[in-house]
């Protein structure tokens, strides 16, 4: 510590700016354990136990947003690491470095929007007179299809949309792991005969295999993060069925019905599921692909 002092002096700033903003709001945490009233504050609200934890399995709507949750999450982890392999490998294929490159930074802008632009853009694109719909009714004859008002319809548009954002992100990573492979094992799989295919299958995936094992692992404590912001951005009422998540549900049950307490129990259940299967996803990550962060 004596030599790398500066490095420590540094990170006071950063040191700081944690403590204010991620620990000390962990207080209102006791809020949980409450019936709290904001005129009262946390020293003057009355404590009530558990009661709040055990309204998230006596609330349908609470049970329901912890399954849509699950679904989604599930959903979009499954989606979002075969949809970047898939591409990887399809643009690693490619001989012609100015279309790769092309195709590349066309798949990769859309993680730079943020949701409230995407959300806007998908409510144009999917409404009642959107262009889709525009599509089905002109050429196919059919019916306009509410999209983001189906509730048997919503739960795929929040995964397609979600992977449309974000697949071209997590695509980088499995090209650079594609390009690190050996060149000599394409030479060797091609001297034994193997086809384009047979190499994909037999030299490509395999080599890629522990990295996928490791996102895979490490997607599992995201498990019961379904997004916020695209969630929120694109849901209604007729859709608080298949599509209110618990993020959601704790911002309308605690922000806009004032139930505070409730909401932030919500929140704190959510928080300790998350925080176990993190510490399993990354024993599991250090386990079968000896993958560690220190």
């Amino acid at each position: 510590m004596k030599k790398s002092w500066p490095l420590y002096v540094l990170c006071i700033p950063a040191f700081i700016f944690v403590c204010i903003f991620s620990y000390g709001p962990m207080v209102g945490l006791l809020m949980a354990f409450q019936d709290y009233k904001p005129w009262l504050g946390i020293s003057g609200s009355r404590w009530i136990g558990l009661d709040n934890f055990e309204r998230i399995f006596r609330y349908d709507e609470a049970t329901q947003a912890i399954i849509n949750t699950l679904i989604i999450a599930v959903s979009k982890i499954i989606v979002g690491i075969i949809v970047p392999i898939i591409m990887a490998i399809l643009l690693s294929e490619l001989r012609n470095v100015g279309i790769k490159k092309s195709v590349q930074t066309l798949v990769y802008l859309p993680h730079f929007l943020s949701w409230v632009t995407v959300a806007g853009l998908m409510i144009n694109i999917l409404g009642l007179d959107g262009g889709i719909n525009q599509v089905l009714t002109q050429l196919f004859g059919i019916s306009p299809i509410y999209f983001l008002g189906d509730p048997d319809l919503f739960r795929y548009t929040v995964v397609v949309s979600d992977v449309w954002k974000s697949f071209g992100f997590g695509m980088i990573v499995y090209l650079a792991t594609i390009a690190g492979i050996n060149p000599s094992y394409y030479e060797a799989a091609e001297i034994d005969g193997a086809t384009r295919r047979q190499q994909i299958m037999y030299v490509t995936l395999p080599s890629m295999l522990p990295m996928i094992i490791v996102i895979s692992t490490l997607s599992l404590g995201n498990i019961l993060d379904a997004g916020f912001d695209q969630v929120f951005n694109l849901y209604n009422p007729l859709v608080y069925s298949t599509g209110d998540i618990i993020d959601t549900y704790v911002y309308r049950s605690s922000l806009l019905n004032g139930q505070y307490g409730f909401g932030t129990a919500v929140g704190l259940f959510k928080s300790g599921i998350s925080l176990i299967l993190i510490v399993v996803s990354y024993r599991l990550a250090y386990k079968y692909a000896n993958y560690k962060i220190f």
